[in-house]
């Protein structure tokens, strides 16, 4: 397991890099956002995506696939966003929100079958970098932990998620509770579907 250190208010473009060479590899890594870390791989690696959805014990036949994407211009290359939905995320992004929106067909084939992906772009420099660095954007599923104190504290995931990941993007003290997901397929009718720490008012 690779520690690789970020201070707040500053990108170690080092570290980026070999964050994005441990998951252009396929590999997979913890890493912050402006809600809970987050497992992180490529979002257009069939075989990474298989492997953490066996670590969250996740179906993705059945269950939403988020993506991070570094700004809107990604997003729009992997989810069909019109425009009374731009204007929303333009709003509410970057921030604490997964927006549901319509599947893109340039989604790999552990998409297909699905209608829809969840989209974040977090207000944190280190997830928009990595995002950024790749080139596309990351597959993310949020960590667990025995007590929410354990979810903040990267040195905890680290061993919690030892023979899991490959490396841990330590930027410091996270927080306890996720984003507030928003329900976009229908842009003419939001819905938040869980209130996490992100106030919506559309």
């Amino acid at each position: 397991m690779k520690i690789l250190k970020f201070y707040p208010g500053s990108v170690n473009e080092r570290n980026i890099a070999d964050a994005v060479d441990i998951i252009r590899s396929g590999g997979i890594v913890i890493y912050p956002t402006d809600t809970l870390y987050a497992l992180g791989c490529d979002a257009l690696n069939n075989r990474a995506i298989e492997r953490l959805c066996r670590i969250k014990g996740l179906d993705p036949a059945k269950q939403m696939l988020s993506v991070v994407c570094e700004g809107m211009s990604q997003a729009a290359e992997y989810a069909r966003i019109d425009n009374r939905a731009f204007r929303v995320l333009k709003e509410y992004l970057p921030g604490p929100f997964t927006f549901i929106l319509p599947a893109s067909t340039t989604l790999p084939k552990v998409f297909k079958g699905r209608k829809t992906v969840g989209v974040r772009i977090p207000d944190n420099d280190v997830a928009r970098a990595l995002a950024a660095g790749l080139g596309n954007p990351v597959l993310s599923a949020s960590v667990e932990a025995a007590t929410p104190e354990e979810l903040a504290l990267p040195e905890g995931l680290a061993l919690i998620y030892a023979n899991a990941a490959d490396a841990v993007l330590d930027n410091g003290e996270g927080r306890t509770e996720g984003s507030t997901i928003v329900d976009l397929t229908d842009s003419s009718a939001p819905e938040v579907i869980r209130e996490g720490i992100g106030i919506f008012e559309g």
